[in-house]
């Protein structure tokens, strides 16, 4: 296994002269949203609550060094927080959520990172209505509000949302790296499928809480990195045992991980951000296990990603998921951070913890109501059965450059979003901001 590959608004033109006619634009600033986002990339219509619950998994096992040299592991309880977020009754005076998470790097003093929302923590849960669920797996390393933003964005278009902190063991040494990552290998997929059936239980039987508003016929799973790692197995696509990378698990976990992968998790959608595991190097899966998958897929990469390795990595994925209707959206020039808060960061923050939250090239700001709004809209279509959808995902040109929004001499748009009359631009974004994108589509079979 090669280590490396292991860890790692105000906007306004002011005049335009064409004769002696100016042209004056006013914000296209909705209220708390940036007049830039795409139009499903702007908060939905419902308010937000939110709580945070523990749950305990059972008959699971933990890689330790003496289990990993005799191949025997315990069992033991796994304990994971969950953060969720629902569509809340009414918008409240009470303050919005703030989330604090305490970073954690190998040789440096733990230091606080603070991410605001817009939810409000124990906001009673709407009533009379039932909503798709969605469950979100973070990467390597990370935490289940990394990307808070993103839930609470689905969540404001009507949906129930659970984001797993997978409580990855810190790697100190070499030893205690390939020990944290051998159990991420293992603890992806089954703590995915442990999360969602017993949520789905609590929804399915006296439900009280965010759990009454759960349609647990409408499921969706979102996984980043490792977390896409783990989806991938959990939409349906079985591990390769006897590959290099998974060969190396202990005999006790990989039978735990084989009578996991026997059968997918009933969701409907699939979503993953720089999937992990695609790679040559590091492949988790053959073509033959990879075309396993029969639900609709939509993965999201960075075209530069170093780290799942775009070229040979992501695009393998997508080429031998044969048996799914599936998208792939690129960001040029774009690595592996590609979905992630904005975070407010100090000028002399250390450069590893930097890396691990930005992006070189990209905004991260832009990323998100990005990604919001083409979750947004392939969560609608697929678990909402809203067919309008299909037409942002269905674009005319695969790269966004080339995208056609003709306008007369002088004409101003004012911030526009292209609808169905704009037929040769991509849907909801506005003339000359689609760009730096691309969108592949393939059916199944394909």
């Amino acid at each position: 296994m090669k280590k490396r590959h292991i860890f790692v608004g105000f906007v306004a033109l002011l005049a335009i002269g064409v004769g002696a006619t100016a042209y004056v634009i006013s914000p296209t600033v909705h209220p708390g949203q940036l007049g830039e986002a795409p139009e499903l990339g702007r908060t939905g219509d419902y308010p937000i609550g939110t709580v945070e619950k523990e749950y305990v998994l059972a008959d699971r096992t933990k890689i330790t060094g003496w289990g990993a040299l005799t191949g025997n592991l315990e069992s033991t309880e796994r304990k994971l927080a969950v953060r969720i977020w629902y569509p809340a009754r009414e918008k409240t005076e009470a303050q919005s959520a703030q989330y604090v998470h305490q970073m954690k790097l190998a040789g440096k003093e733990p230091f606080e990172i603070v991410s605001n929302g817009i939810a409000v923590s124990g906001a009673a849960p709407l009533t009379g209505e039932k909503f798709p669920f969605v469950l979100m797996s973070h990467g390597y390393g990370g935490w289940s509000t990394q990307f808070s933003n993103l839930g609470e964005h689905i969540a404001s278009q009507g949906y129930v949302v659970a984001s797993i902190d997978h409580g990855d063991a810190m790697a100190d040494d070499i030893t205690s790296a390939i020990l944290s990552f051998g159990n991420v290998l293992v603890d992806r997929t089954l703590d995915q499928r442990q999360i969602m059936d017993l949520i789905v239980k609590e929804a399915n039987g006296a439900a009280e809480g965010y759990a009454s508003l759960i349609d647990s016929e409408k499921l969706g799973l979102i996984g980043y990195s490792m977390g896409g790692y783990g989806a991938i197995a959990s939409a349906g696509a079985p591990y390769v045992f006897d590959s290099d990378l998974m060969s190396n698990i202990p005999e006790t976990a990989r039978d735990s991980l084989k009578r996991a992968n026997t059968a997918p998790l009933p969701i409907q959608a699939l979503v993953a951000f720089a999937p992990w595991g695609g790679q040559p190097d590091n492949r988790a899966w053959s073509a033959e296990t990879m075309s396993n998958i029969n639900v609709p897929a939509l993965i999201i990469s960075g075209n530069q990603d170093d780290i799942v390795n775009y070229d040979e990595g992501v695009t393998w994925l997508f080429d031998n998921m044969k048996n799914s209707d599936r998208y792939l959206l690129a960001y040029r020039e774009a690595r592996h951070n590609i979905v992630g808060n904005e975070f407010e960061v100090s000028d002399d923050m250390i450069f590893s913890a930097l890396e691990f939250l930005k992006e070189p090239v990209w905004r991260s700001d832009r990323l998100n109501v990005i990604n919001q709004h083409f979750v947004t809209a392939f969560l609608d279509w697929k678990l909402k059965g809203d067919e309008d959808k299909a037409s942002y995902l269905n674009v005319p040109t695969v790269d966004s450059n080339q995208a056609d929004w003709p306008v007369d001499f002088g004409e101003q748009l004012n911030g526009k979003l292209a609808g169905p009359e704009e037929e040769g631009y991509w849907r909801g974004f506005q003339r000359r901001w689609a760009a730096g994108l691309e969108l592949r589509q393939a059916d199944a079979a394909e």
